[in-house]
């Protein structure tokens, strides 16, 4: 009976994080119609998706620690909420500031959602499950930008802005119906209740949890592998294979999917080799972290326009990167204990966002740098722009090197 309530309560929470998925990705595909609608450069573009990962990194370590004091339950409803009011304000809003405030509640309530299905997982499931269910959760959570995808950009040619929003923000009044009714914290309760949240317990919680290289481990293995794959799902993918890579708008969509589907192929592939191998998981990591690095630099090098079959193989593998960014919270479910559980998948979820936050800024900037005013985007610019990545990626392989190291030194007998 416990299992098929833990199987129950996981699909109620996957949902709520496909719906997340969803409309974090959305703006992938209406990046050239919100540019239009709002008149805005690239770098004001750049700025929606900035707000979103913004408040989704910043509230990563208060959703933790809320988490561990209110339990998961309350924290994803309020979640749902606030993601469905910001979709909602997203579709009405008809100036850059409704816009950008409209973001902010859907980053906001994105923010509150990954960690509390994690925290769940690790409560209802046993420890042989948990790796295979975390894996499943983050891949079949990218069905959401599936769906934000090809329909999404159907959407907008035949409903428009408004109604194509509105539609998507409706969703999320059921998803919030099911989770009230299905969740539960943990078997028996519908609520858990850890300490009273307070200063010492907060520094405590997070110092003890940043202190150990276990975690510093996860968190730099979430902020090398996922970046690259979510600055193009949420916002420059679209642009970049349109104006980069001359592509149509339906083949770009169809790249961007490519991408999803390489990151739900991948999921218990990886989740398969960790199990077994779970010694060997930091080589497996920098391993994906190289190819990446590789196959960007010959789209980066290639003469004109690249051919669509390496485009395919870079969806491909920086969609590898998704799932493993998801070895970083196996890092932190191993190394802490549960009453900082939810601080630690916290400070390892800030990982990926803040490497995206960075990317995503960056390519903006690096855009309008190289490109005159009042002209289109250039191929050379773009090439410039993505280069930025390789930033990101020396500083992160740097840190899993070193962190690992130092987990291996405090194994040592």
């Amino acid at each position: 009976m416990r299992r098929q309530s833990a199987v129950v309560i996981w699909l109620v929470g996957l949902s709520a994080y496909l719906l997340a998925v969803f409309h974090r990705s959305s703006l992938a595909v209406a990046g050239l119609e919100a540019a239009d609608r709002f008149g805005i450069s690239a770098a004001q573009l750049a700025t929606f998706a900035t707000v979103q990962l913004l408040v989704y990194a910043g509230l990563q370590v208060p959703v933790g620690l809320a988490l561990d004091r209110f339990g998961p339950r309350r924290v994803i409803v309020i979640g749902a909420v606030t993601m469905t009011l910001g979709q909602a304000c997203f579709a009405l809003a008809e100036s850059y500031p409704q816009a950008i405030g409209a973001r902010l509640l859907v980053g906001a309530g994105d923010a509150m959602t990954f960690t509390c299905v994690l925290r769940l997982i690790a409560t209802w499931f046993t420890s042989a499950r948990i790796p295979l269910v975390t894996q499943l959760t983050g891949v079949l959570g990218q069905l959401g930008a599936i769906i934000a995808a090809l329909p999404m950009t159907w959407a907008f040619a035949h409903w428009g802005w408004t109604r194509a929003y509105l539609v998507s923000a409706s969703a999320g009044i059921v998803v919030t119906l099911l989770l009230a009714l299905v969740v539960r914290d943990e078997p028996g309760a519908w609520h858990r209740r850890g300490k009273p949240i307070s200063w010492p317990l907060v520094r405590s919680s997070l110092g003890d949890s940043w202190r150990h290289p276990g975690t510093r481990l996860g968190f730099w293995t979430h902020f090398s592998t996922q970046f690259s794959a979510t600055t193009l799902s949420l916002l420059w993918g679209y642009p970049f294979f349109v104006r980069g890579e001359g592509r149509s708008s339906d083949q770009a969509g169809a790249l961007l999917t490519v991408l999803v589907i390489a990151v739900i192929a991948a999921g218990p592939v990886l989740a398969g080799i960790t199990s077994r191998h779970p010694y060997r998981r930091s080589d497996l990591v920098m391993g994906i972290v190289i190819t990446i690095m590789a196959v960007w630099a010959a789209v980066l090098l290639w003469p004109g326009d690249a051919p669509t079959w390496l485009l395919v193989l870079l969806m491909v593998v920086v969609g590898v990167g998704g799932p493993a960014s998801v070895i970083g919270f196996e890092y932190g479910r191993e190394f802490n204990p549960d009453d900082r559980l939810g601080a630690a998948i916290g400070i390892i979820n800030q990982g990926g966002f803040v490497a995206s936050l960075i990317l995503v800024i960056a390519i903006g900037i690096v855009l309008d740098w190289l490109t005159p005013a009042g002209s289109e985007y250039t191929p050379q610019a773009f090439r410039w722009a993505m280069a930025s990545q390789y930033v990101l990626w020396t500083l992160g392989l740097a840190n899993i090197w070193r962190s690992r190291r130092r987990v291996r030194e405090r194994r040592r007998p």
